[in-house]
């Protein structure tokens, strides 16, 4: 099972997943080699701190500054981390450039979603520059 499909199952809480279109990988190809390839660009899974370092870097945003910005708007983010659907548009100008994702554990005590599973946080930036997220249980989506 490659770290991805174990990150979408839940069994890897201590990582941060980051999706980055094509067009926003370096020239050297260093990040697409370290990451799992998907359809449109690659992800990379690593742990929080490495993962959120690694964010700063290939996006030039705070990985926590982002999720906040994000967290205001509610979109879709594809199951799989490597797309989703823009909520102010579609089309060649709504395309997603990178996603920031993050599975905290079942919490029933919080009740909501969180009763239900472990939840992914999944955080996306837009080629027309709008941000916004989607949360959901794992497993509860196709794809994931």
């Amino acid at each position: 099972m490659s770290k991805l499909s174990e990150f979408l199952a839940g069994e890897r809480l201590e990582d941060v997943a980051l999706f980055l279109a094509e067009d926003q990988l370096d020239e050297a190809g260093k990040l697409a080699d370290a990451g799992e390839e998907v359809d449109g660009g690659v992800v990379l899974v690593r742990p929080g701190e490495q993962g959120r370092k690694l964010f700063d870097a290939g996006t030039g945003q705070d990985a926590m500054q982002f999720a906040k910005e994000a967290m205001g708007e509610g979109g879709s983010v594809d199951a799989d981390l490597a797309g989703g659907e823009c909520p102010a548009g579609d089309g060649d100008d709504h395309e997603v450039q990178y996603v920031f994702a993050f599975v905290e554990a079942e919490n029933p005590e919080v009740g909501g979603l969180y009763a239900d599973g472990d939840v992914i946080h999944a955080y996306a930036k837009c080629a027309c520059g709008e941000s916004y997220s989607e949360k959901w249980v794992v497993g509860s989506r196709s794809g994931a």
